[in-house]
């Protein structure tokens, strides 16, 4: 094959992402740590959903607008770190080959390329060993090899080899994969990618990997976020998606008209569009008239609209909510915002409590992807915003959505629930975003973090012999102590990290624990650092029975 167009690398999308899809679990599983919340394979495969289903809907014969199209779903999708990654190797792509109907094998490699050089860009400290390698070192063979190969199969194949070959090294480069004995996860995930891709251009079958569904693996992500609030607090009830493509007899398109007709129109709007399509989501309290301005400028390709209120009430079920706890409600308008993430409906509250305007839903396992945020931020309204992912694989989904905001904003890189307490307490409404973003980045460093929570596998990492359903004892991110006893993992916690220096302990413990529990931990603390203020807080946040914050 000495040359591809769009409708064929649609082919290769397709298939590589059923092929990472049907390894997600796998994926999963190579996460180093054995926490609960390995979830590489589970991020980068709905990242790659999205990319494939936003190529499905826009495929053509033009590899350019292919490309950009898988561009556009991957970037608007991306969760987590790989996510982000993956979604900044296929735009370097999809640029490389923008203008280009077809492409000859030079080309091909020249836009894996391109891609790769993006990646590294957009990463601050890229570290090697780990995805960004494999497709590093994937790449540089693939244009070695079209500088005599004019077959894009053999490219590929020989980019295949490599990636998996620069996999397998992967353990030489980090020593903590060697010492656990896997290769790393974000690379074996693009791995599957490209195996796909040289499927699809070889005409062969994919083996099933594993017995996973996608309902399984996107339902994962939710967790009951609905719980959060009441139908009654639903302003606008239909979740409204439309496609557009542009007529010649139709008005000429311009976005950003496109958006300020449909802003009154309800909230949570976000409106993508190029040469041919736009694609528009809206909570509306008017559907129909959404899908009447659409027809405006273009034939309507895709509809789709839902029932917020039947859904929500479906979901928790009124019975439930009348016994219930008053759930939170929907953020007012804020001039000046701040946008967190949280897992667990009591430290989500405790958020709230102390200055976030807004809190997603999410954390561990269910990374929110660029487009969630994106949507929040505009459901509140704000005319400046500081996001706080609050977890170290966000944070370059949320520096992703600063890009596509058009509002001032910038991300404040909280990694942990007690960091984005420490920058939410420190946060001036006064200042520019500018300075805050400085100011409360200073106060969280001063902030050190424990967790419990229990181990999935047998390991051994740095020294600590680590068995299957233990509690693990983590001190700012390192594992410090296994054990049959939570007790046990909560104290060497705060035994490690409690100093002359600690002035106050806060608590959250979730919901594997108890307040009786967590009340021991009060005690210890008091007979051994009589000094020491201590604040408790029932977070309901599942995976972590503790999270302890220290200052």
């Amino acid at each position: 094959m000495q040359s591809l167009d769009g409708l064929k690398f649609a082919e290769m999308v397709q298939m590589g992402a059923h092929h990472l899809f049907q390894n997600a679990n796998y994926v999963d599983s190579l996460n180093v740590f054995p926490v609960p919340d390995g979830d590489t394979g589970t991020n980068m495969n709905l990242s790659m959903t999205s990319g494939a289903k936003e190529t499905e809907l826009q495929a053509s014969e033009h590899i350019g607008k292919t490309a950009q199209a898988l561009s556009k779903g991957l970037l608007m999708g991306a969760r987590g770190n790989s996510g982000v990654i993956l979604s900044q190797l296929f735009r370097g792509f999809g640029k490389f080959v923008e203008k280009e109907a077809t492409i000859n094998a030079k080309a091909f490699a020249g836009a894996f390329q391109a891609g790769v050089d993006t990646a590294y860009k957009a990463v601050m400290k890229p570290v090697e060993g780990t995805i960004l390698t494999v497709a590093r070192e994937a790449a540089k063979k693939g244009v070695e090899v079209a500088e005599s190969e004019n077959d894009i199969i053999a490219v590929m194949e020989a980019f295949t080899a490599e990636a998996k070959a620069s996999l397998e090294r992967t353990p030489e480069l980090l020593p903590v994969l060697k010492e656990v004995g896997v290769v790393d996860s974000g690379g074996q995930g693009l791995l599957f990618v490209y195996e796909g891709f040289l499927a699809s251009l070889k005409g062969e079958p994919l083996p099933k990997k594993n017995d996973a569904t996608l309902d399984d693996l996107i339902n994962a992500e939710h967790h009951r976020a609905q719980d959060f609030m009441n139908t009654a607090d639903i302003e606008f009830g239909y979740c409204t998606e439309i496609m557009v493509r542009f007529e010649e007899d139709k008005e000429p398109f311009s976005e950003e008209q496109f958006r300020n007709e449909l802003n009154p129109l309800g909230d949570s709007l976000l409106v993508i569009s190029d040469e041919e399509i736009a694609k528009v989501h809206i909570h509306s309290e008017q559907p129909g008239a959404v899908l009447a301005m659409g027809q405006k400028y273009g034939s309507l390709i895709k509809i789709k609209v839902d029932n917020m209120r039947e859904q929500h009430s479906a979901i928790v079920g009124e019975d439930h909510k009348a016994s219930a706890p008053a759930p939170a409600k929907k953020a007012e308008k804020h001039p000046y915002a701040i946008v967190t993430i949280a897992m667990g409906e009591g430290v989500a509250e405790l958020l709230r409590s102390i200055g976030a305007s807004y809190v997603i839903e999410g954390g561990q396992t269910m990374n929110p992807s660029t487009e969630d945020i994106v949507k929040a931020v505009q459901e509140i309204g704000a005319d400046k915003v500081l996001i706080l992912p609050n977890n170290k694989n966000i944070v370059m989904a949320a520096e992703q959505a600063v890009e596509l905001l058009d509002i001032e904003a910038a991300v404040v890189a909280t990694k942990t629930i007690p960091q984005g307490m420490a920058a939410i307490l420190s946060f001036n409404p006064e200042a520019t975003v500018e300075t805050n973003q400085k100011a409360m980045t200073e106060a969280f460093a001063h902030v050190k973090t424990g967790q419990v929570t229990y181990a999935v596998r047998d390991t051994s990492i740095d020294g600590v012999e680590i068995h299957k359903d233990d509690f693990m004892a983590l001190a700012e991110g390192k594992i410090v102590l296994s054990t049959p006893a939570l007790k046990d993992a909560a104290e060497k916690v705060i035994t490690d990290l409690v100093d002359a220096n600690t002035e106050i302990v806060t608590i959250i413990y979730g919901e594997d624990t108890s307040e009786e529990k967590a009340s021991e931990l009060i005690q210890f603390i008091e007979e051994n650092y009589p000094d020491v203020e201590v604040e408790l807080f029932n977070g309901k946040q599942g995976l972590y029975p503790y999270i302890i914050s220290v200052e």
